[in-house]
């Protein structure tokens, strides 16, 4: 049997047609496609805790289906069905409640498979820090899509872990595993040979660009606060305009957050680039991100930014066969080659000890997220002169752009694709699954023991509140409401009907009062031999409820 997950879905997180359109959304839409084209399973699994939600799942993966595959609903209330694919996998690091939630149910039943984005705001650190305390198994993963996110990652838990030695005498070891794969692409749906010349020339003349101007395109969100600083990408482009004389277009392919920001930008490029004719298009329309790639002779991004982790559009310009000049930073340092792709621009930052103002800041919610990182990119410089020089080379030299965007594409197809990245994930899957058949569980759940302490079965936290609890000695007797229209108002009045749920069929409450009344009396322990139906609890709970409305009485014992 092929390794799979079932995925956890919300709609929001795999769509890329909102208002508001985000890395995170892009990269996993394509992973669910990606799945969906390349996975080897005869069957997908969506986890949800509504119909609706599956619903959705079923129409947006429709028109990616190929060949036939069972499509099979996972209810939230069910988690014990998760054992089917083995795997639950969440496009993001906030895992830790799931891994709480797994030990209510069998810590052995199946594997957890995160995925980190950015993780620079607390709320994300916080969350990675919790995972240190979680009951995480040998068998679950957090997959990280570079190796620079990994090393944050593993700082961030070696610091909280020597914090929590000191604190508590014991220094804890995280389990889970670090796997690193990349996010990945669909290289196919990146026209090349004559259909890309033809969408090149079409749109060169009806946007106003000459066949042989230069083109360099940046994709992405508009943002000097959370994606890229712009300044020194316009203040290279008007120094390359200068030393090469080309006529050179920038192409601004993304989204504003707000009007403020848009202007600031055409403020910024008409200062540093008032030689480079500049035009912003709107990156959420299907149409641009699909064709503007063909319209470019290079992409450029200079990301700044602590919130990349990894940095999906250099992947993407690079399956669509263009060179790229990108800062040499976090994610962008291990996807492109330096001359061999494009070229990576040397990047500084601060030394270590000189920012704990913008930590006290964030921890405090003096200074908001967004201000967070922007504070941080303003001190991250990057290197003009050398960008200035990337780009009066591939400006200069056509050849030298055609040949390393033909490398940059076999790049792209070899290790980004979505056909290679869902191989990896199968691949994890089925180690993980490999590990969970033969490894020593991880804090193993003891008898009685609550599965999350810090949310423990109500009627043990509070077990001391009451007169007394319900035993297996007790004897129930019906009570002056055991009558049938009291029932049948208790059953139908909303607020006395309330937890239908969590309570036995009503035609097994029935059969139980039935039985009590012909016997006049039953003991607890009677009853839960008789109709416990595989869920004691639901019984116990149901007796409790019959008890609280005078349906069932405690038959009290002479002395």
């Amino acid at each position: 049997m092929t390794a799979t997950a079932a995925i956890f879905y919300l709609k929001d997180g795999y769509h890329t047609s909102g208002q508001k359109l985000y890395g995170r959304q892009a990269a996993s839409e394509g992973f669910l496609k990606g799945l969906v084209n390349y996975g080897m399973s005869n069957c997908l699994y969506c986890y949800t805790a509504e119909q609706s939600g599956f619903t959705e799942f079923c129409e947006q993966i429709k028109p990616w289906l190929t060949q036939e595959r069972n499509v099979e609903w996972l209810p939230y209330d069910q988690p014990q069905r998760l054992s089917q694919p083995g795997v639950l996998f969440r496009p993001d690091s906030v895992i830790t409640a799931m891994v709480w939630e797994r030990r209510f149910v069998d810590q052995r039943a199946y594997s957890l498979c995160g995925l980190t984005h950015s993780i620079a705001s607390k709320d994300a650190m916080a969350d990675l820090g919790k995972l240190l305390l979680a009951p995480v198994q040998p068998w679950d993963a957090l997959v990280c899509p570079s190796p620079a996110v990994k090393t944050v990652v593993e700082r961030l838990w070696e610091g909280w872990s020597e914090y929590l030695a000191k604190r508590t005498g014991g220094k804890l070891q995280q389990e889970m595993k670090l796997p690193v794969i990349p996010l990945g692409v669909d290289c196919a749906a990146f026209p090349q040979g004559y259909q890309r010349q033809m969408i090149r020339r079409s749109l060169r003349a009806k946007w106003e660009i000459g066949q042989t101007d230069v083109v360099v395109l940046y994709v992405g969100r508009l943002s000097f606060s959370t994606k890229a600083h712009p300044a020194p990408m316009f203040i290279a482009l008007e120094r390359a305009k200068q030393a090469t004389g080309a006529t050179i277009h920038l192409i601004l392919a993304g989204w504003f957050e707000n009007e403020a920001e848009s202007d600031s930008f055409r403020d910024c490029a008409q200062a540093f680039c008032p030689s480079v004719i500049t035009s912003c298009m709107d990156g959420r329309s299907p149409d641009i991100r699909t064709n503007v790639w063909a319209v470019a002779d290079l992409f450029m991004s200079l990301a700044d930014n602590i919130q990349e982790t990894f940095g999906l559009t250099p992947i993407e310009a690079m399956a669509a066969g263009l060179p790229v000049i990108v800062s040499d930073w976090n994610g962008y340092r291990d996807s492109v080659r330096h001359d061999i792709d494009g070229f990576r621009i040397p990047t500084v930052l601060p030394p270590p000890g000189v920012g704990l103002d913008l930590a006290w800041g964030q921890l405090s919610e003096t200074l908001p997220y967004g201000a967070y990182v922007a504070h941080t990119a303003m001190t991250t410089a990057i290197d003009v002169d050398a960008c200035t020089q990337a780009l009066t080379t591939l400006i200069a030299n056509p050849e030298l752009r055609a040949r390393m965007g033909a490398s940059a594409r076999q790049r792209a197809a070899q290790v980004y694709d979505w056909s290679v990245v869902i191989a990896a994930y199968e691949t994890l899957w089925q180690e993980l699954a490999e590990i969970r058949a033969i490894a020593p569980e991880a804090v193993p759940l003891a008898p009685n023991e609550p599965p999350y302490p810090l949310v423990d079965d109500p009627f043990r936290l509070f077990a001391h509140y009451p007169t007394t609890q319900l035993s297996a000695d007790h004897r129930l007797k019906l009570g002056a409401m055991a009558a049938p229209e009291a029932l049948y108002a208790l059953r139908h009045i909303g607020i006395t009907g309330f937890g239908t749920e969590r309570r036995l069929d009503v035609s097994v409450q029935d059969t139980i009062l039935s039985a009590i009344a012909e016997n006049g009396s039953l003991s607890v322990s009677t009853l839960l031999s008789r109709y416990v139906n595989g869920n004691p609890a639901a019984l116990v709970q149901t007796l409790l409820y019959l008890l609280k409305f005078d349906i069932l009485q405690l038959e009290h014992q002479e002395p």
